[in-house]
């Protein structure tokens, strides 16, 4: 019970970090703030991406073995879902690469 409570909000204090940083009054955020948003972006895009597409297609595979006649019924929901799921993975690391362009 006590982790329940204890992750989210550990989650929370490591994304507040970023916005203290560019709260600061003399001169903006750092480099290591841009460099950690980065890593967070790309990491929880890939990561979230990953598992929702792992989700997708297990779902769509398990009610496939349940009822086989309905695979042409479910293949292009799953693909149209996959390419959603892809299209946020690319426009984080879309959003990455403008990051990376305010470091220099």
């Amino acid at each position: 019970m006590r982790n329940r409570i204890l992750a989210p909000l550990a989650t929370l204090a490591v994304l507040l970090v970023p916005s203290v940083a560019l709260a600061a009054d003399g001169g903006g955020a750092s480099n290591w703030a841009y460099a950690m948003a980065v890593g967070l972006i790309m990491g929880l895009g890939i990561f979230g991406g990953g598992l929702g597409q792992g989700r997708a297609v297990a779902g769509v595979l398990e009610g496939i073995c349940r009822n086989p006649g309905s695979k042409d019924a479910a293949f292009v929901p799953m693909i149209l879902g996959l390419a959603f799921i892809e299209s946020l993975v690319i426009f984080g690391m879309v959003m990455s690469f403008l990051l990376l362009n305010n470091i220099g």
